[in-house]
């Protein structure tokens, strides 16, 4: 069974930095391209960053140069680092991966920029 727990949300002040994490099991990170989504209230989910099998990393406009997308495979856990945190970044964010065909997704974890 595949299972994604993010943790790490929290209240950060505009310009200020968080670390999202997703604590995978079921499937090794290592051999998945791993992705973060977002969710602001009233909006739709957007993808936000993609991590491959060959850790080719990929990102959405609104957040290049400010997040980081990364994963340990030895604690089967895919990070995203956020820096210079803008109030527009507040949403819930997800972790997703598509294996065995079907998607998955954590249950989301809150970010709210506002000071």
């Amino acid at each position: 069974q595949v299972q994604l727990v993010e943790s790490g949300g929290g209240l950060v002040q505009p310009g200020g930095s968080l670390r999202l994490s997703c604590a995978v099991s079921g499937i090794s990170v290592s051999v998945y391209s791993m992705d973060w989504y977002r969710q602001a209230p009233g909006k739709e989910r957007d993808w936000v960053a993609t991590i491959s099998m060959s850790t080719r990393t990929n990102y959405a406009d609104s957040v290049k140069d400010r997040f980081t997308i990364s994963r340990d495979n030895g604690k089967n856990t895919v990070y995203l680092q956020m820096n210079s945190l803008k109030p527009e970044d507040t949403a819930v964010y997800y972790c997703a991966v598509t294996a065995y065909g079907s998607p998955y997704w954590g249950q989301g974890t809150q970010v709210t920029v506002s000071s």
